[in-house]
């Protein structure tokens, strides 16, 4: 993947993005952290940006005007962006602090939508994680996220079902993972 990911074209200014995307508990951020730490090992500047900073229970994908206007058109001009990550320090999501994104070689955006169709165009490479059974992937973000959080995401998994069936994001993957 990370071959393939260095043999594309900048799509984002003089920026490779790659998308690792996938639903809830299918381990999309331990990949990304393992193809951060590779690609910094071979030199290229990088920039990880996930997905849960801006989404909520609530809004789990109308967010990504955010992300456009505060991190991707900054970074298609060759100036850094910014974001506000979401603070549930209080149990309600709400703007949290300011997170500054520098011009990198290659931003790597985690997380559920992150290769969402309206985005296909800026992407380098899109990778699709599967992560499994719909069950094993809840009881894993249970343990991530906490017990009482399980009725949130059983109605996320209901959510991303729909979304990823119309946005076409697994056939849209040039690398499947399972």
């Amino acid at each position: 993947m990370v071959e393939a990911l260095l043999a594309a074209p900048a799509r984002l200014g003089r920026v490779r993005v790659l998308a690792i995307d996938g639903p809830s508990g299918a381990g999309k951020s331990t990949l990304a952290a393992r193809v951060v730490d590779e690609l910094r090992a071979r030199g290229c500047r990088t920039e990880l940006i996930s997905t849960d900073a801006f989404a909520t229970w609530d809004d789990p994908v109308a967010w990504w005007p955010r992300l456009a206007d505060g991190v991707l058109r900054p970074l298609a001009e060759g100036v850094p962006g910014a974001y506000r990550r979401m603070d549930w320090t209080t149990g309600v999501p709400r703007p949290g602090e300011l997170v500054r994104v520098s011009v990198p070689d290659v931003l790597v955006l985690e997380g559920v939508s992150s290769g969402r169709a309206s985005a296909r165009t800026l992407l380098s490479h899109l990778c699709w994680v599967s992560g499994g059974s719909e069950s094993a992937r809840l009881d894993r973000a249970v343990n991530r996220d906490g017990a009482g959080a399980r009725a949130d995401l059983g109605r996320w998994q209901r959510f991303e079902r729909g979304w990823f069936a119309v946005d076409g994001t697994p056939a849209a993957a040039g690398t499947r993972l399972s």
